[in-house]
This record gives C-alpha cells, structure tokens and sequence, in this order.
C-alpha cells in the first residue's frame, strides 16, 4: 500500500447492551501515527451487519436520545422477518440502514475536524454480540 493510504482495525468491546461507544480519542491516536500533520480524509468502517457510526454529540444524553429513538423507531418484537438469535433481533439488521456503518471525515493537519460538540461514535443494538471491529484508514 501506498505511504498515503495507512489502515488498522480496533477491537472493541461493547457488553451486552445496547450502547453508544465514543471512538473519537481512538480516531484522533490513528492520525497521530498515520498522518503525521497531512490533510486528508478517515474512513471509519464497522464490518458488521448490525452496527453504524455515527457522528453526534455525547455526554449530554443525545447518545441515550439515539438509543431511544432507535427502539422507538426500531422496536425489539416479533414484528421482524429476520427472526434467528434474541427476540426482535430482526431489527438490529435494520439499524445500519438508519445508522450507517461508516464516516467519511476530513482531516486538517493531521487532525480531525470535528464540530465542538461531535463525536465519532459506534452504535451498537445486538446485545448478543459484544465484541465489534471497526476499521480506521487515513487517506492523504
């Protein structure tokens, strides 16, 4: 690969709950090794068919506001075709067309542009799958 194209993959561990993760400080080590002080752009990339990223504001409940509007929009019944693993699983399928499963950013001498409030975050509903991966890569 080109010296301008640098990837690696986190594994993260989310629990048994349905949970807003903050990836930002992860995100901003990543461009502290792969950027060195270049513009460009961070793909982040969550391989998983029941999770997304999502870029928003936590701290001051608009990650549980998420989770809630999610449930709300998305409820855990029978309602669902995809029907294997825990009850209303069907809707973890779901969520990645709402929330998905990657972010484009751009980066400004080597670091993230991020509004004051944003965060860049890993959504994950599957309670029965805890650890995730998610993909960073730097081009620049």
């Amino acid at each position: 690969m080109s010296s301008a194209f640098t990837t690696t993959v986190l594994q993260i561990t989310t629990g048994s709950t349905e949970t807003v993760t903050d990836l930002t400080q992860d995100c901003e080590q990543f461009l502290a090794r792969a950027a060195s002080g270049r513009d460009g752009l961070l793909n982040i990339f969550v391989p998983h068919a029941t999770a997304g990223i999502a870029v928003l504001e936590t701290g001051a409940g608009s990650d549980d506001d998420l989770l809630a509007t999610l449930h709300t929009l998305l409820p855990a019944d029978s309602r669902w075709q995809h029907r294997h693993g825990t009850p209303g699983h069907g809707r973890d399928h779901v969520v990645p067309a709402l929330v998905p499963p990657h972010a484009t950013l751009p980066v400004i001498a080597g670091s993230l542009e991020l509004g004051t409030w944003q965060s860049v975050c890993l959504v994950d509903t599957n309670m029965a799958k805890d650890n995730r991966q998610v993909r960073l890569s730097f081009l620049g």
